[in-house]
């Protein structure tokens, strides 16, 4: 096998990120763009001695589980991967994708798994959707990257993922761009204005917050602007940010326009306050389901001292406390505790508590000042937990640590370490599909220790 070779392939399974597995006389090739079922001509990208990777030039024989993509910018589009994948294939493929991930890293086999949880919408779940303008041969567009290009952006007419207040959001802000006549910002060149629009929405409030993003320089047609996004009754709050770096991030300060400083959500009974960079699940349905999951694995009887790290602003340490003696929060970020603290005294929750720092160097100060814990939370970034975090959370030993997952492979190479090294068990584990048409699955599992 060699590079830019073509063959014909069979395509089995979809490993973890999307692609394709196949295999030629049992050597492995990852093929992009190709399902489950699939015969695809193929052209090799690159050869290693464990595996190859190739692309997709052509179905010669469609899998039975394809099916017609609504979305007219599918597949140009890179916001989502498997809208030509039935449901069914898609929720399947992610609980093995889990249990696979704890077989082959965490040396867990026969892991016991539960039924994953399907997504309750497949199309209009997301809450927040970040868009990019572009410059294009009809003028100033928005949306999102083309997949697999970073300086390449797609004009979108309507996103399938979001509302259909959320595209109106979005069309009534390019309406209002192309009036001013503001130039997109190009990343290559480094120069342009217009950089970002963020849309969240309080999806059981009914509000929304719009946050635009541009380059430095002064904002015109700031009264054209608000003037265009007050006439949704659901928009409560517009924000600017400057990004004055070459880099594309819109976790920036921001300034208020008009309206209220923040919007709010409610989960499960509770109301969060959202601020524009305040971190909150971006499938409230779903999101609901995974902390009521992450509230059964915990099994708390009122009695228990919880530590909920990682906390954000509080979401699952809150949920948790209405049925806990206390719970303990850290988080590094500190805008997040602020909106935790905020949130716990909204909500009337005094037994919740919540500090910034760091869950490696802060630990053991947390557990002389609460006590140990009885149980412990975890909701990790994708990079999972770092070898000092995850040794100081194994020294605890608490009696049941709940773990919650946005990536299987980082998840179950933690699990090995807890398993093997501070004796904990797995005890349940569960995928939770939030994000359908896209690779990602989140991961509810129990560890115990006697």
């Amino acid at each position: 096998m060699s590079r830019n070779q073509e063959l014909e392939l069979r395509i089995d399974s979809l490993a973890y990120g999307g692609n394709g597995v196949a295999r030629l006389n049992g050597f492995v090739v990852f093929v992009r763009r190709a399902l489950p079922g699939d015969t695809v001509r193929a052209r090799i990208t690159k050869v290693k001695r464990s595996h190859a990777e190739a692309v997709s030039l052509e179905v010669v024989e469609a899998g039975a589980e394809r099916v017609q993509a609504p979305c007219e910018h599918y597949p140009a589009c890179g916001g989502c991967k498997f809208q030509d994948l039935a449901y069914e294939a898609q929720l399947e493929a992610k609980g093995r994708q889990v249990a696979d991930a704890l077989a082959r890293i965490g040396g867990l086999r026969d892991a016991p798994l539960e039924e994953p949880v399907p997504a309750e919408s497949l199309f209009g779940y997301r809450n927040k959707l970040e868009y990019s303008f572009t410059s294009g041969e009809d003028g100033l567009g928005l949306g999102f990257h083309r997949a697999g290009r970073w300086d390449e952006v797609l004009d979108v007419r309507r996103c399938w993922l979001t509302t259909d207040l959320g595209n109106a959001i979005r069309e009534a802000v390019k309406g209002w761009a192309r009036a001013e006549g503001l130039p997109a910002y190009d990343q290559e060149a480094q120069e342009g204005y217009l950089r970002h629009l963020v849309v969240r929405e309080g999806r059981n409030t009914g509000q929304a917050l719009v946050v635009l993003v541009t380059a430095p320089g002064d904002l015109q047609g700031v009264e054209a602007l608000v003037e265009s996004l007050r006439r949704f009754p659901e928009v409560r709050s517009v924000h600017w940010a400057v990004n004055d770096t070459p880099a594309e991030v819109t976790n920036l300060p921001t300034d208020l326009l008009w309206g209220e400083e923040a919007i709010e959500e409610q989960i499960l009974g509770l109301r969060f306050r959202l601020r524009p960079n305040a971190f909150m699940q971006t499938n409230t349905a779903m999101c609901e389901v995974l902390y009521g999951l992450a509230a059964e694995y915990a099994g708390l009887t009122g009695d228990e001292t919880v530590y909920d790290l990682y906390c954000g602003t509080g979401t699952i340490g809150l949920t948790l406390a209405r049925r806990a003696l206390t719970v303990w929060g850290i988080e590094s970020s500190e805008e997040s505790v602020a909106c935790a603290v905020e949130n716990a005294e909204l909500n009337g929750l005094p037994n919740a508590a919540f500090f910034a720092g760091d869950v490696a160097a802060d630990l053991e100060e947390l557990r002389e000042r609460a006590g140990p814990p009885d149980v412990v939370v975890v909701d990790p970034p994708r990079a999972g937990l770092s070898g000092k975090a995850l040794r100081r959370i194994g020294e605890l030993g608490a009696p049941r640590l709940v773990y919650v997952s946005c990536n299987p492979t980082t998840l179950a190479g933690n699990a090995k370490e807890l398993v093997g090294d501070f004796g904990y068990r797995l005890e349940r584990g569960r995928a939770v599909d939030m994000f359908p048409h896209t690779p990602h699955v989140e991961t509810v599992a129990l560890f115990t220790r006697a």
